[in-house]
């Protein structure tokens, strides 16, 4: 298989950002009149009260999300970002309930959350390094947050860092209930994805609906109960390593008492690496949870021919070996999908599969009602 030629993680992030940037920059398309802030109205005709406007030129109420995370106190608080790359750490504290930020342009590529910090990088203050969490570039607590058409991205790069073994990078960590992304993208290498809770014992769910998701190593991962529906999920080349594997997608570590880990369902796995190289999934049970059965269902979705079929699961430990674990499969299709040892692929039967839909796995809560999921 021919490997395409990988434009670097940076220029790639910012790819498109430019021409955005002209929607009240001083561009030609602020001089004709159009307003930064697309149809969600400006900082002189707020939607109401408490929306915010976030503008890096300084045409909104602040230059940066975080200025305007930390002046959106109490609950209920909408942000309108304006296209830019916002380089930036980012969080979202557990007091900030039923928080919404809004890609102003409509379009996930124009407005950019980066900054590259990884789990090795030494903090400022000589206190050590980051650490997996202390590296994310996006950190959600608060309950009930949603963001639609943003881009969330860590371009921290191995290459770039030859001396760094701590190379988990993550772009977002969500950890409070009820949060919904909504047309938005995740860039990565490893650990693109935090889908997680604030403790064992909270059960948080998440929903990923037309989101695009890339990485290599365990880049969707963590203890949520998280249904991503019509998603896109992007595995890439390696150029640090001979051969296969180059990596993992999921790497779920639910809670033993949790009956509903990561659901992905009418969704595709395609990627950039030759075929075979990239396992499905492998269970984390992280020292903090020894006690964890993560739990992954994927159904009716494509696997492209990156996921190996012969063997698309793997163990991160031999102690936790991932047959015992919650890992099934549902009207799978694709390459990567095809059945050829069947102990290695465990399917789930049609009254299983009834159990296994984002109404079962979320509750009484319904994101998918909202406008244009």
């Amino acid at each position: 298989m021919t490997q395409p030629t990988r434009v670097s993680r940076r220029s790639f992030v910012v790819a498109g950002v430019g021409a955005a940037l002209a929607l009240g920059a001083g561009g030609t398309a602020h001089a004709r009149g159009r307003s930064p802030f697309g149809r969600y109205g400006s900082p002189s005709a707020r939607l109401d009260e408490r929306t915010l406007y976030v503008h890096p030129g300084g045409l909104g109420d602040h230059t940066t999300v975080q200025a305007a995370v930390n002046a959106a106190s109490g609950s209920g608080h909408t942000l309108v970002i304006a296209p830019g790359t916002y380089r930036e750490t980012v969080a979202v504290s557990a007091a900030r309930t039923e928080l919404t930020w809004l890609g102003a342009s409509e379009e996930a590529r124009d407005v950019v959350i980066v900054y590259d910090n990884a789990n090795g990088t030494q903090k400022p203050d000589g206190s050590g390094p980051y650490g997996t969490t202390g590296s994310a570039t996006t950190t959600v607590q608060a309950d009930g947050f949603t963001a639609r058409d943003i881009t969330f991205a860590n371009d921290w790069l191995r290459a770039d860092h030859p001396g760094i073994t701590g190379t988990q990078a993550v772009a977002i960590k969500v950890q409070g209930d009820r949060s919904a992304f909504l047309h938005c993208r995740f860039l990565g290498h490893q650990d693109t994805l935090y889908a997680d809770s604030v403790a064992l014992t909270a059960f948080a769910r998440q929903y990923f609906a037309h989101c695009y998701v890339e990485g290599d190593v365990d880049f969707v991962f963590g203890r949520a109960t998280a249904v991503f529906e019509h998603c896109h999920f992007r595995t890439l080349v390696r150029t640090d390593l001979a051969g296969a594997p180059y990596g993992f997608v999921f790497a779920p570590s639910t809670a033993v008492a949790n009956p509903r880990g990561y659901l992905v369902t009418s969704s595709r796995v395609t990627s950039e690496a030759p075929d075979a190289y990239y396992k499905l999934a492998r269970p984390w049970v992280p020292g903090s949870d020894p006690t964890a059965r993560p739990m992954l269902t994927v159904r009716e979705t494509r696997l492209g021919a990156g996921i190996d079929a012969v063997e698309p699961y793997t163990n991160m430990s031999a102690t936790y070996p991932w047959q015992s674990q919650r890992f099934a499969e549902y009207r799978d299709s694709g390459p990567g999908a095809e059945i050829t040892v069947p102990a290695n692929r465990p399917q789930l039967t049609r009254a299983e599969a009834a159990s296994h839909t984002r109404r079962t796995y979320l509750g009484d809560w319904a994101p998918w009602s909202r406008e244009g999921c």
